[in-house]
């Protein structure tokens, strides 16, 4: 029988770390019940102590997934410890995920502590954790810098105080492939009862290569990987998920006889949630999900590609569940054909939410001619990621013209109370926003305006984006409309709406290690 390779999805932890990617809990929920979906084996939640924002979003993934593995990050420090076992204790498949620094570097410069401090700390910290939960991983902060001996005492102190998962991260993206399956070698031989553990890779993309190590760990014996979906995470981002599990689907046997558990087809919907929630698209020409990756534009690929597509394409569209952008439904077509489409296309709406869909669904089809699988996820994403909201735009009236001062006209709920207010700007989207920041009292900087069509077609729906910071912290917003104005305004509206959730919360920012 292959060999499993369990994949440990930290999106939600390293992931939300990208700048301006900060989640509020409603979009945790939503992204952690797709990761559910798509297969991964654990979901690192977040990092209790942090904040209590992270705190309440790891339990309350406890408490609403059943089939996969939550996990809570935690320092080698008692208090640490012991909160994120509070945060996990109603889970059904709980994982204490502990670490501290080895490297030479980190000891002196940042820990400040000797090797044999660092010794005593993990097989402490480790026996805490084991204590809590079955299911320990200890992490080893920057092992791809560390001494190697010492490396693997420090392993073995953690398998013996009841470690089962042994993390060596590369944190700052500094291996080779080459140098990474040498060291994971090295460490199944090293590290005493390693035939007990699971060696797990965590890789960051500094210099191109997470992907690439992570195979070359997995051929060299590693069984557990890290990674985010669409590679988000710290400066450079993480090891891509969907690039790893199709590298091992299209080249079976290449690093061994192994599989991972991944429904592929819930790759592509992944990755267009993960971009709804954070408003950060995915590059073009980015591997397997992004918009080039199954197009061809050269005449010698097309004529391959329509005499046989094994020509020019190594996998299919559909086996990352990336759908045609065939005309699915009209103007005429009722709820039940809408709720049917929706789960052909794997989203499952309930409630309020379905029906709020359903009206904005209802309402595209008279605007457009032709609605597209696209159009519906976009619909249905925005439903999924709605955060609580103190202002909602209700109004958008725009006064724009060759040889005039645009002026924009808008109307909000503030706290359920309807305010407006009239605003002039060098161009529209700039009076829209001077309006709405004149209603709401934003004292934010605007950071980044990106506008993004969702399909093909003079009348496709406009994906807005804004980048805005206040006092340090910096949330990303989106919305969608068939008028791009509308879809601006929206997206503002959001991004002010989270950063009220953040400041609801007081979250304090810590660093989030590994």
């Amino acid at each position: 029988m292959s060999d499993k390779i369990f994949i440990f999805d930290t999106t939600l932890r390293d992931g939300e770390q990208s700048p301006g990617c900060s989640m509020n809990l409603n979009e945790k929920l939503a992204l952690a019940r797709q990761l559910e979906k798509l297969g991964v084996d654990v979901i690192e939640a977040g990092f209790p102590i942090a904040s209590e924002g992270d705190f309440e979003a790891v339990k309350t993934l406890a408490e609403e997934l059943t089939e996969v593995v939550v996990c809570g990050l935690a320092r080698t420090g008692p208090g640490d410890v012991s909160r994120a076992a509070e945060a996990l204790a109603p889970a059904k498949r709980p994982r204490i995920h502990t670490f501290i620094a080895t490297s030479d570097i980190h000891l002196e410069h940042k820990l400040r502590m000797s090797r044999d401090q660092v010794l005593e700390e993990v097989g402490r910290a480790v026996s805490q954790a084991r204590g809590y939960a079955d299911d320990v991983e200890f992490s080893a902060e920057d092992a791809t810098r560390s001494d190697r001996a010492f490396l693997a005492e420090v392993f073995s102190v953690a398998l013996e105080a009841g470690a089962s998962t042994l993390n060596v991260p590369d944190t700052v993206g500094y291996t080779t492939p080459t140098e990474y399956a040498d060291l994971i070698a090295y460490l199944k031989g090293a590290v005493l009862g390693s035939e007990n553990a699971v060696f797990s890779v965590h890789c960051h993309d500094d210099l191109g290569l997470g992907v690439a190590n992570s195979l070359a760990a997995v051929g060299a014996g590693a069984r557990q990987i890290e990674c985010t979906v669409n590679g988000i995470g710290e400066r450079a981002g993480n090891a891509s998920l969907e690039e790893i599990v199709m590298t091992l689907q299209t080249r079976p046997g290449v690093y061994g006889d192994v599989e991972t558990g991944i429904r592929t087809t819930e790759i592509y919907p992944s990755s267009r949630l993960l971009s709804s929630v954070t408003g950060v698209q995915v590059q073009p020409n980015k591997a397997i999900v992004g918009d080039n990756a199954f197009a061809h534009e050269a005449g010698i690929h097309q004529d391959g590609v329509l005499k046989a597509t094994i020509t020019y394409e190594i996998m299919t569209p559909a086996s990352i569940g990336r759908s045609s952008n065939e005309l699915v439904l009209g103007k005429h077509s009722g709820r039940h054909a809408f709720r049917d489409r929706l789960e052909e296309l794997g989203i499952s709406l309930e409630g309020e939410s379905f029906e709020r869909a359903f009206v904005r669904f209802k309402a595209l089809a008279d605007a457009k001619k032709v609605i597209y699988n696209e159009d519906l996820e976009a619909i249905a994403n925005d439903m999924m990621i709605s955060v609580e909201e103190r202002f909602e735009l209700l109004d958008l009236v725009i006064q724009s013209g060759t040889g005039m001062s645009p002026e924009a006209t808008v109307s909000l709920s503030v706290d359920g109370e309807k305010k407006a207010t009239q605003a002039s700007g060098v161009g529209p989207v700039d009076a829209i926003f001077k309006a709405i920041a004149d209603v709401t009292q934003t004292g934010s900087d605007l950071i980044r305006y990106q506008v993004h069509a969702v399909t093909a077609g003079l009348d496709a729906q406009g994906e807005v984006t804004v980048t805005i910071e206040e006092e340090g912290r910096r949330v990303i917003g989106n919305g969608v409309h068939e008028d791009v104005m509308v879809a601006s305004g929206r997206a503002y509206v959001h991004a002010i709406n989270k950063l009220e959730w953040h400041k609801s919360r007081h979250q304090e920012e810590e660093p989030k290690g590994i």
